[in-house]
């Protein structure tokens, strides 16, 4: 194979270990160098050394589970560092070892034939690493409320039958005056505030249940973890209000598109960063973060079309969007739905709402332009004539006669 650099480096990197393989010009073609290291901080320091004295220029590793972080952090400001997709990089059967992983690695990335991932610069990182914890506390929390829900059935109160959300105010007081030792209905209902004490005689009925000790020391645990979780889920939105000050610019612009709050925006610019120079156009970044079909052809067939698996942390915060843009009105987004929904369904009709938002983005952190909504009636204005062709077979179809007449000014 053509040498395309010079002084290349491939790392096979495990939890507790790093086998280097450094390729450089020798006297006799290329010479190759083996050495193992630990993966403390004392030893990716000697890593570190050891590849300046060799004077290597890039240096390539897979991408695996969350080991590789450490190397990437001790390297990235002393070299050209390449993360790859362990997918991509298939080792020659039978030579399955450190050394030959680490090797094969570095002879692909010495011929050029590698594919770097993206790795979001420092700041985007931490701000990663802030909102998908924060995810997962939301998801906790939402855990924990179904198990709230399950232990209430199980004592045949039916509170969240009459009010529409159990964790509010009124639901809060009459949960709290249970644990409390209260099972008087009568008394359990007059606690509901608002709206919810117009229903106080269906609130009566539903409160009747079974209500014992056993019961009370699961829903105080339940509620006592719930505001805990509530508690950590403010400070971390607190960090990352602070970690997303340089990048307020880019957030409020995404908020701008329809369905996409302060937090769905929040996470985008986690995930993709706010510096779209990395996907040199909106298809780029559509495919890296998988909104796009898949491209398999072969012997003129076109085979699996499906997405490929880009972040499931994006992909959950452009699904949140786009569901909440499905539902608004006299919106593109809301008209793009109604449109490909009767022929491609609910799942690939959200799936192009997904693709219009990450295409959204690209444009709007690229040029800094608000987001201008086409509206709900694009697709009648863009084809005026086959939208009335569409209505008049319709309505013939239902056995009317149309007869057409030009409106006047």
């Amino acid at each position: 194979m053509e040498t395309i650099v010079e002084r290349a480096a491939g790392l096979d990197v495990h939890k507790a270990q790093v086998t280097a393989c450094v390729r450089v010009p020798g006297r006799s073609g290329r010479a190759q160098e083996l050495a193992e290291f630990e993966t403390t901080v004392r030893g990716l320091l000697a890593l570190r050394d050891w590849l300046q004295a060799q004077r290597v220029t890039e240096v390539a590793m897979e991408a695996t589970g969350v080991y590789w972080k450490p190397v990437w952090a001790i390297l990235e400001d002393e070299f050209d560092c390449l993360l790859v997709n362990a997918r991509h990089v298939k080792q020659v059967p039978g030579r399955k070892t450190d050394v030959s992983d680490a090797a094969w690695l570095c002879q692909l990335l010495e011929a050029g034939l590698l594919q770097r991932s993206f790795v979001p610069p420092k700041p985007i990182r931490a701000l990663r690493n802030l909102t998908r914890y924060r995810k997962a506390q939301i998801g906790e929390r939402q855990r924990e409320a179904n198990r709230l829900h399950k232990i209430l059935e199980d004592t045949g109160i039916k509170l969240d039958c009459v009010a529409t959300d159990i964790l509010g105010v009124s639901g809060r007081a009459i949960l709290d005056a249970l644990v409390a030792g209260t099972t008087d209905p009568q008394l359990l209902a007059e606690l509901a505030r608002g709206r919810l004490r117009a229903k106080i005689p269906a609130l009566r009925e539903a409160l009747v249940g079974r209500f014992d000790p056993q019961h009370a020391l699961i829903v105080s645990a339940i509620l006592a973890h719930l505001d805990f979780l509530e508690e950590q889920i403010e400070l971390l939105s607190e960090g990352i209000a602070e970690q997303l000050r340089p990048f307020a610019a880019a957030v409020e612009l995404l908020c701008t598109i329809p369905g996409v709050k302060q937090r769905t925006a929040e996470v985008i610019v986690a995930e993709i960063g706010a510096d779209m120079s990395r996907f040199p156009s909106e298809r780029h970044l559509a495919s890296w973060a998988g909104q796009c079909p898949g491209n398999d052809r072969s012997a003129g067939k076109r085979r699996s079309g499906t997405s490929r698996h880009g972040s499931k942390w994006l992909d959950a915060a452009l699904t949140e969007a786009a569901l909440a843009a499905s539902r608004s009105k006299d919106i593109y987004l809301a008209a793009q739905y109604q449109r490909l929904r009767p022929r491609c369904g609910h799942g690939r009709a959200l799936g192009a709402l997904k693709h219009s938002i990450i295409t959204a983005s690209w444009h709007m952190l690229t040029t800094g332009e608000l987001y201008r909504d086409p509206g709900g009636d694009y697709y009648s204005r863009r084809d005026p004539e086959r939208t009335t062709r569409r209505l008049v077979a319709q309505l013939e179809r239902l056995g009317h006669h149309v007869t057409l007449e030009a409106a006047t000014a």
